[in-house]
């Protein structure tokens, strides 16, 4: 009993470490301070700010459709690349798995200076094709290792009585393998603008000059301190934490009912 609330109270405080910084920033976007420390009283005045900010409503709608975009690619290509890794002979699908793990082990400024020097060697420099490529880049593996577990855990008898029974692959593949694995598939499209989202390095690295993401702003923003919407900017991402909690809380909810199957 000692040892079970030990370990409560050490999570506790793992996750008090981990959320105090993000909790102190979503109080004080209900402030209108310049300074996070002074309480000028509660308001929503930061938020209406926020919203009247042109440049930062075009820059959030940048950031969604860059993070949108990259995800479905990354989703397409890497749950094909789980279905392919999945069905290959044992020591293909340990080599091409080895090499999809490669974005996640390498050092993130490593794939970001790689991939700047090579499209400015190919391409002449930084384009949105460049940005988006680099989105998908470091998203693709988070989508194989989410649906290759679903693959695993799939009735492999499901697919070859499909094919008995006469089914084409590519039909067997649409209506048993792609339902079974749709949680995985969704995951991996909800982990992958999660990364998109807050990515920063490799967007720094890739994208042209015209173009802003919110982590890209947010760092100028933050660097230097002139800049008036620095305030907002609180109110901004708490918005962006709390879309975020109530999406992955929704999506765990709605995984852990077990569906109704008819017979």
């Amino acid at each position: 009993m000692v040892k079970k609330i030990s370990s409560i109270f050490y999570l506790f405080l793992v996750l008090l470490f981990i959320y105090t910084p993000i909790l102190v920033l979503m109080v004080y976007s209900f402030t209108d301070t310049t300074i996070i420390g002074q309480w000028n009283g509660f308001s929503f005045n930061l938020y209406v700010k926020l919203f009247k900010d042109s440049m930062i409503m075009n820059i959030v709608k940048n950031t969604l459709l860059l993070a949108i975009t990259a995800s479905a690619i990354s989703t397409l290509l890497g749950t094909l690349g789980a279905i392919g890794i999945f069905y290959s002979s044992k020591k293909t699908s340990k080599y091409v798995s080895g090499l999809s793990n490669i974005p996640l082990i390498n050092a993130e400024i490593v794939t970001a200076v790689s991939l700047a020097l090579m499209f400015a060697l190919l391409f002449g420099g930084k384009s949105m094709f460049s940005l988006i490529s680099g989105h998908i880049v470091i998203t693709v593996p988070f989508v194989v290792l989410s649906v290759i577990p679903k693959l695993k855990q799939m009735d492999g008898n499901l697919y070859e009585a499909a094919l008995d029974l006469g089914a084409t692959p590519t039909k067997a593949l649409f209506v048993i393998v792609l339902p079974e694995i749709l949680p995985g598939i969704i995951s991996g499209f909800m982990l992958s603008i999660t990364l998109s989202l807050d990515d920063y390095i490799i967007t720094a690295f890739t994208k042209p000059s015209t173009f802003d993401t919110i982590s890209t702003y947010v760092y100028n923003a933050v660097k230097n301190q002139s800049h008036s919407s620095v305030p907002a900017l609180r109110a901004l991402s708490t918005i962006i934490f709390v879309f975020i909690i109530s999406i992955v809380l929704i999506f765990n909810v709605s995984s852990n009912k077990k569906p109704q199957r008819s017979f």
